[in-house]
């Protein structure tokens, strides 16, 4: 029996952010606490080379006036407690253009580029200045004419807020004068409802119809006490487990998937293409231990995937996130959900790979019969309520330092984008400071899905790791569509 929890962090928005001062909320303090500070890069890939003259302006009258975090600082009462305080924001002060040599080869570029994401990872914010930055990178690689980063604190919102944040100052590289369009979330994927209330649901219906819900509850919660406290993932390939690897340098590496052939192998197996993701990821993890140490390949490991939890259809205005009584307001509002990684079965990924599929199918369809969200809320609220925001901070961290991978995905637009009359050739984020040694994002984009892997430094191979995930997939595609690849073959 695979295990499998949730846990709930979500912060409630404060109706008076207009005010020069406000409250810093419950989840905001974890991210800024004593144990954790975490941040949020996203990598904007230019088609053309960048203009940087109108940076001021942009920020001054389009990104700042979003929301009145990105121009406040985080500040302590006499009692302790956080707020925001509203600043003057001395924009050239957030701008960093690195200069490299002149005239050197694209190649020479990637690894500038690369060295140049470790270092701003690992880097942490000013407290007297607003929690957010930008970086204007003007030399070519081999996936772009020039990238721009966001890199921005987590406290200012989850990825939901910051994305639609980033959003909103973009347009539609076709007609700006038309509202950019997103996948829509159809009811295999994604029900429509708010997560906890579905929780709530399943959890009245599993008591009145059988006992299993609440077994399944009592053992997924007591499990997720267990791993967020005494209970750590082996250390292994893709685990150093050791303290403080959250301020360790790290590679961030890329890589493309097909929306149609996931919608294919989706179609074919008649499942949802989260299961189709995290069976090709799960997959890729294993072949990569069995490649890398190999009577570590079913070594007990746990991924924590990251859900969104808001009442949504698709992506607010961020208009309509600021407004107190929205749905989908502004704030982080996000659950972990606690899967074990499926094993290898003898010679299974070789000869029937998309069982790694089913797993993920099964493993993800248990948290339907148990409501044990609703008792690590609970668990947090308490911890909160009575022993502080440190304390609860500490519970968090250890959650997530105890699992071997952390994985998130966010749906970007269909169309084309552009920031300032530059197009947007693709994009994609990742989460940094995370106690962890491998981190997985995800961001869809015109048909494709593009992949980043964040791992740390001398412990994973970024390249082989890669290829392991590339693997997984033909692998998977070829048993799940094979009129595709008998025609690859002729």
């Amino acid at each position: 029996m695979k295990n499998i929890n949730v846990t709930r962090m979500v912060e409630e928005e404060d109706d008076d952010e207009e005010t020069s001062s406000f409250p810093v909320s419950p989840t905001g303090q974890y991210f800024t606490s004593s144990v954790m500070s975490i941040s949020v890069i996203c990598v904007l890939e230019s088609e053309i080379p960048i203009d940087d003259s109108c940076t001021v302006t942009m920020l001054k009258d389009v990104f700042i006036p979003i929301n009145p975090r990105f121009s406040s600082i985080m500040v302590k009462d006499k009692n302790g407690v956080k707020h925001w305080k509203k600043v003057e924001v001395k924009h050239k002060d957030h701008i960093n253009v690195p200069i490299f040599p002149q005239g050197k080869s694209k190649e020479f570029y990637d690894n500038c580029f690369n060295e140049y994401m470790t270092k701003i990872a690992m880097e942490q914010f000013p407290q007297s200045r607003p929690l957010w930055e930008i970086h204007i990178f003007k030399y070519p690689t081999t996936k772009s004419a020039g990238n721009l980063v966001f890199k921005l604190h987590h406290s200012l919102g989850d990825g939901f807020s910051l994305m639609g944040a980033l959003l909103s100052c973009l347009q539609r590289a076709d007609n700006p004068s038309l509202p950019l369009t997103f996948p829509s979330f159809t009811s295999n994927n994604n029900n429509n409802h708010n997560l906890e209330s579905d929780y709530k649901k399943s959890f009245c219906t599993n008591v009145v119809q059988s006992v299993n819900g609440v077994v399944n509850t009592l053992l997924d919660f007591g499990w997720s006490l267990m791993k967020s406290t005494n209970l750590e993932d082996e250390r292994t390939t893709i685990r150093s487990g050791d303290e403080g690897v959250e301020f360790r340098p790290i590679d961030i590496t890329t890589m493309e998937i097909s929306l149609d052939h996931l919608k294919e192998i989706k179609s074919n197996l008649k499942v949802t293409i989260n299961d189709v993701i995290c069976g090709i990821l799960f997959l890729g993890v294993r072949l990569y231990m069995e490649e890398t140490k190999y009577d570590q390949k079913n070594t007990n490991s746990t991924a924590l995937v990251l859900l969104n939890t808001r009442n949504i259809a698709g992506y607010k205005s961020v208009k309509e996130m600021l407004q107190p009584k929205n749905e989908s307001k502004w704030g982080n509002q996000f659950a972990f959900l606690h899967v074990s990684l499926p094993k290898i079965d003898k010679e299974e990924s070789s000869t029937n790979p998309l069982s790694f599929v089913f797993k993920a199918q099964d493993v993800i369809q248990r948290k339907r019969n148990s409501a044990a969200v609703i008792l690590t809320g609970k668990l947090l609220d308490t911890l909160q309520k009575y022993r502080g925001p440190e304390v609860t901070a500490k519970y968090i961290h250890s959650t997530l330092k105890n699992s071997s991978m952390t994985i998130s995905n966010m749906i970007g637009p269909v169309e084309k984008m552009a920031l300032a009359n530059h197009p947007v050739k693709s994009l994609y984020f990742m989460v940094v400071g995370v106690p962890e040694s491998l981190t997985i994002t995800m961001m869809s984009y015109m048909g494709k899905l593009r992949v980043a892997v964040g791992t740390e430094k001398g412990l994973i191979d970024p390249q082989k790791f890669k290829c392991s995930i590339e693997n997984a997939f033909d692998r998977i595609f070829k048993a799940a569509v094979p009129s595709a690849s008998s025609k690859s073959s002729n």
